[in-house]
């Protein structure tokens, strides 16, 4: 039998570390540009538009991620859509995130004041003007720490992509603990990876949501 030191577990723990934060930026920036545009088509064409978009974020809020990868992975199959591991997971992440942060986004956009648009109404300004010039920087200081906040969930959410045989951190701590018989000490490691992978984003969330406001001040 092959005998594994700490330092084999932390090493081979360390490389499936990048894949976890490949798949966490995939899915987060991605997550954002669909976001982003629903968010926009949300505001710019009525009710119609708003319900079928609210009806896609109902989808995916109301429906468990490791559903949405099974259904990435084999149903696409089932369509006779080949993909990988990594295309199915990066594409169900995406599309999971893109739901919670368009919902983030409008609400951080429906808590500027009322005031605000009108003001901007008032100089005869254009619906895409009223967004760049005075509402979004407004929001966007709203939105900044359940922005990163989220990406801290997103993080996490990615050890699901394990099953369906995609080899992120989680995945990687499974077969290392499999191969040495030391759960115990490969899942603590694999939690201190989290730990320090997730941590200094949610500083760095503090840390941005003080410094709009010392400026606004």
């Amino acid at each position: 039998m092959v005998e594994f030191t700490l330092w084999d577990i932390l090493r081979n723990l360390a490389l499936a570390l990048r894949w976890t934060v490949a798949l966490s930026l995939i899915a987060f920036i991605g997550g954002g540009l669909v976001g982003g545009a629903l968010l926009c088509l949300r505001l710019a064409l009525g009710r119609k538009t708003g319900r079928l978009i609210a009806t896609y974020v109902g989808l995916f809020q109301g429906t468990p991620l490791l559903m949405q990868l099974f259904l990435a992975y084999f149903g696409l199959a089932l369509l006779g859509i080949e993909v990988s591991a990594w295309t199915a997971a990066a594409l169900a992440l995406t599309l999971y995130t893109s739901a919670y942060l368009v919902e983030i986004w409008r609400g951080c956009v429906e808590a500027v004041p009322r005031g605000q648009w009108e003001a901007a109404r008032c100089l005869a300004m254009s619906f895409g003007e009223q967004l760049r010039h005075v509402i979004l920087p407004q929001a966007m200081r709203l939105a900044i720490a359940p922005t990163v906040g989220f990406l801290v969930q997103v993080i996490k959410g990615t050890a699901l992509a394990s099953v369906i045989g995609f080899v992120e951190l989680t995945k990687a701590g499974g077969m290392i603990a499999n191969a040495t018989f030391q759960p115990f000490l490969v899942f603590g490691c694999v939690a201190l990876f989290y730990f320090a992978l997730c941590f200094p984003v949610s500083l760095i969330a503090q840390h941005l949501e003080r410094k709009p406001h010392g400026r606004a001040a």
